[in-house]
């Protein structure tokens, strides 16, 4: 079987029946920052016990596909020394990783970033690949503010994306694009939809320039919205137009799937949103189209958690409920009735 064999049918499992992608992938900062805010120690064996959680949560392979890990967390083990890669790869969840090293300022230009990695990459993918990893995430800021973002600001992280991309894989693993458009700011619906427009014709020109194989990758993008500091507020309708519309005419079909980033959506919101997309355009999409959220689906259970052992099995029934309920969003199957108090979900 050829490396890109593979490749197409890895991504095809990440992207098959009514499952998606949990993002559990957060940097040391950003998880220690998500700790404080509920009161939990910011400490390295808090957070692999709250990633223990999460990989033993019964029943989260029915909805969940791959998880995208952290350096820190793809070598970590649950409480009985099993490591968290072999459990995810039991439950039939196939494991990735996180490779990008963050976004920093770009030199010459206010307001905008860049981000880090590329240095090494090559041999960092071959040990995550002897771990576990069969699949890993590279992601892009891009900011709508004032002049920004620039044409070069776009390139440069269109053409990290592509280089991260040809390198993933080379070495084996399906690599994860991700472009995000933040809602950072007051920019209307019409705005987003141009900047998101501009950044995925940047980032597929340096795909085919980089000759990286389009049928063995995925895209994380953001949804087309406006700022979170602007007054206008589209319907879940109005969202799943602009996006849809959007992808129609910047990714090819030949993309298997793309998953959505939450980029700070409310939980609900973010569902809403991808099962509107369904019922609206389910007819008409050349591409799997399903969630690769983060605090979408963690968040309830990490103010339910709050780093206390008696916590756990309510924590896990409320990041599984979040899970059902995105998986329900990808069939167009989600209702309000869902998140309604003792509401069962069928399998």
């Amino acid at each position: 079987m050829s490396t890109t064999t593979t490749l197409k049918e890895i991504a095809a499992q990440l992207m098959r029946d009514n499952k998606g992608l949990l993002a559990m992938d957060e940097s040391t900062n950003t998880c220690n920052k998500r700790f404080e805010e509920v009161g939990i120690p910011q400490t390295e064996e808090y957070r692999r016990k709250y990633r223990d959680l999460i990989v033993n949560t019964p029943g989260l392979g029915r909805y969940i596909s791959g998880a995208i890990l952290f350096d820190e967390t793809i070598k970590q083990n649950a409480d009985d020394g099993t490591p968290f890669v072999n459990i995810l790869q039991r439950n039939g969840i196939i494991p990735g990783i996180k490779v990008d090293e963050g976004a920093i300022p770009m030199v010459g230009f206010p307001g905008e970033k860049i981000t880090e990695g590329l240095d090494g990459l090559g041999e960092r993918l071959k040990g995550y690949y002897n771990m576990g990893a069969r699949f890993a995430k590279w992601r892009a800021v891009i900011t709508i503010g004032a002049e920004i973002p620039s044409a070069t600001c776009i390139k440069a992280n269109a053409y990290t994306l592509a280089r991260y991309a040809m390198f993933c894989q080379e070495a084996g693993l399906v690599p994860i694009v991700e472009p995000e458009v933040v809602m950072d700011g007051s920019h209307s619906l019409e705005k987003c939809t141009e900047v998101t427009t501009e950044v995925l014709h940047a980032v597929f020109n340096a795909l085919y320039q980089h000759r990286v194989d389009l049928e063995g990758m995925i895209l994380k993008p953001n949804m087309v919205l406006p700022g979170e500091d602007s007054a206008e507020k589209p319907s879940a309708s109005q969202v799943a137009e602009a996006t849809i519309k959007c992808f129609l005419r910047t990714v090819p079909a030949t993309v298997p799937g793309i998953a959505f980033l939450s980029g700070g959506q409310p939980a609900e919101l973010a569902s809403e949103r991808l099962n509107q997309m369904h019922v609206q355009f389910g007819d008409v999409m050349p591409w799997a189209l399903t969630f690769s959220y983060s605090r979408a689906v963690q968040q309830p259970a990490l103010e339910i958690w709050k780093g206390k052992d008696e916590n756990i099995v309510e924590a896990q029934q409320a990041l599984l409920h979040r899970a059902a309920c995105n998986s329900a969003a990808k069939l167009g199957k989600y209702t309000a009735e869902m998140e309604s108090a003792g509401y069962k979900f069928q399998d």
